[in-house]
């Protein structure tokens, strides 16, 4: 008789074995008809207290945390300590709901806009909740349900885990995660990427998972197998072995077995996760999202904070490839000071490029002379970064000569355009014939190809990179880019996948970018394969059905 098998949505190509350990449950909802101990302000101030309580433990544990983890932990900190939300819970408190019934209704009705907004806004739902939680405990003292207590390393399974969580995940301890809910690019797989850590969410069956049970959590195949057999723990022992060997002989640039270089660069958000970028032998930036300048804020950055945010990135790589990203705001990723309307379906609304081509191109113009301007800062005698910059959401060869033109006006020298929208790579030919470069975004290219939301983890089957039709499109804008002589990299989650990699290089990729925990591996993967082997993966993967 076979293991029990559950299936998931792998995240990493690691496996591990352990026993599991169940995150505690949630806390009960605070009763709606209780009656305040206090006054109105007395119950206020204790709900203005737990909300600052929370708020500073997220801004503590995002300074342990660092990176990309920090980015969404104080992310979450601003949730907490935002006024509209404190006024909610003042209109509460003076109607007579204590503190914690306050909090949670004032969270509950946003968490019913974002679920109604759908998209990556609705991803977001969990983090809302996992804000009320900590807040209702802070405004009771009741402890906080979180990662159990443990003298021996497991697996933690829950039904999901807040960005707090797993930000601060005890690495000695925890060898893997399963999780019932989430998706590709959850914070959950976000986070558990950038730590190196094996997941599988979305795991039907994962709340069957009894405390203490013996399971593999094999990332790679996106499976949680139950009670394993003793043949299948020796090849997860000898897996684990065989990965950290081959890690350890790999260092350099990248590179094939054959010598044929693939420069293999980091994703990074800001200066913070550059000692994570150069630690792991990064060749330079391949994917600067500046929209974290942007968020979270009621006005834009001004110019000279710009400047200063992408001199200290430039800074870090002297004479090496930094990608710049222009801001890929808009649709899913509202802010304040760019008023584009109500949509009814955000993914395929007015976001990255297609925000920026009217009344608001005064946001772009600014950010593009920024660019021109830390580039130029780097001091005298410092070697500057090899700056190149790129738009999102770019549709066609009109778009993308639309862009190339306007920042080229800045003084900008390498102008390239994402790949992510399947036009762009029908169009590859004349997209490249007017850029310097192109920069193919897996996570979007397979949204919008299988017309599957990314951020549904029901659609996981569909959220799959490695699905011939959307390597196709990868062929096609690296065959234009080998013909035109144009550099073609890829930047999305796909790039962190050392099997998936191999086919990339394959299909005439040259570049490759992922967070700063994925480069060793992926390292080693191509020093052990040569560019024929590659690109036999290639047309397997092609050919499948």
């Amino acid at each position: 008789m076979s293991d029990p098998v559950l299936r998931g949505i792998g995240v990493g190509s690691a496996a591990a074995a352990g026993p599991v350990a169940r995150m505690g449950d949630p806390l009960p909802e605070p009763p709606a008809g209780a009656a305040a101990a206090g006054t109105a302000q007395q119950e206020l101030g204790r709900a203005v207290a737990a909300l600052a309580a929370v708020a500073a433990e997220l801004n503590r544990r995002a300074a342990l945390a660092g990176g990309e983890a920090a980015q969404v932990l104080e992310a979450q900190a601003m949730m907490a300590e935002d006024p509209s939300l404190a006024e909610s819970v003042a209109a509460r408190t003076a109607a007579g709901r204590t503190a914690e019934r306050a909090v949670f209704e004032a969270f509950g009705e946003y968490r019913e806009l974002l679920a109604g907004a759908g998209g990556y806004l609705a991803a977001r739902v969990a983090d809302l909740d996992d804000l009320a939680a900590r807040a209702v405990a802070a405004a009771t003292g009741a402890s906080m349900p979180g990662v159990p207590e443990s003298d021996t390393p497991f697996v933690l399974v829950a039904k999901d885990l807040a960005p707090a969580d797993t930000a601060v995940l005890d690495l000695a301890k925890v060898l893997a995660l399963v999780t019932a809910e989430g998706g590709p690019t959850s914070h959950t797989a976000i986070l558990a990427r950038s730590r190196g850590i094996p997941a599988v969410v979305g795991v039907r069956g994962a709340a069957g998972l009894a405390e203490g049970a013996e399971v593999v959590v094999d990332a790679a195949a996106g499976t949680v197998t139950v009670h394993p057999s003793a043949e299948l723990l020796a090849e997860v022992a000898e897996r684990a072995r065989s990965r950290q060997a081959a890690l350890a002989g790999a260092h350099g640039p990248g590179r094939t077995a054959d010598g044929v270089p693939v420069r293999l660069m980091a994703n990074v958000g800001g200066a913070g996760d550059l000692p994570a970028a150069l630690a792991a032998g990064a060749e330079g930036v391949g994917l600067f999202r500046t929209e974290f300048l942007y968020l979270d804020s009621d006005t834009p950055p001004s110019f000279e904070t710009q400047v200063e945010a992408y001199r200290a990135v430039l800074a870090g790589f002297p004479g090496q490839r930094v990608v710049v990203r222009t801001l890929d705001a808009g649709a899913d990723k509202p802010l304040p000071f760019l008023p584009l309307g109500e949509e009814p379906n955000p993914a395929l609304g007015v976001r990255g490029l297609r925000a920026f081509r009217g009344e608001h191109r005064g946001l772009l113009e600014t950010q593009l002379r920024a660019l021109a301007a830390a580039r130029s800062a780097a001091g005298p005698g410092a070697e500057p970064a090899d700056l190149w910059v790129m738009a999102p959401m770019v549709a066609d060869g009109v778009d993308t000569a639309w862009f190339v033109d306007l920042a080229r006006g800045f003084g900008l020298e390498t102008v390239g355009v994402m790949v992510e929208v399947p036009s762009a790579a029908l169009c590859a030919h004349e997209v490249l014939a007017a850029a310097d470069f192109a920069s193919i975004g897996t996570n979007d290219l397979t949204q919008y190809t299988l017309a599957a939301d990314r951020m549904l983890g029901e659609l996981g089957p569909l959220q799959d990179p490695c699905h011939p039709a959307v390597l196709r499109l990868v062929e096609l804008t690296g065959a234009a880019g080998a013909e035109l002589g144009r550099p073609v990299g890829v930047c999305g989650e796909a790039a962190a996948d050392p099997r998936l990699a191999l086919v990339l290089v394959g299909l005439g990729v040259s570049s490759l970018s992922m967070a700063p925990s994925a480069i060793a591996e992926v390292r080693a993967a191509l020093a052990a394969h040569t560019l024929d082997q590659c690109r036999a993966l290639a047309a397997a993967a092609l050919r499948r059905a």
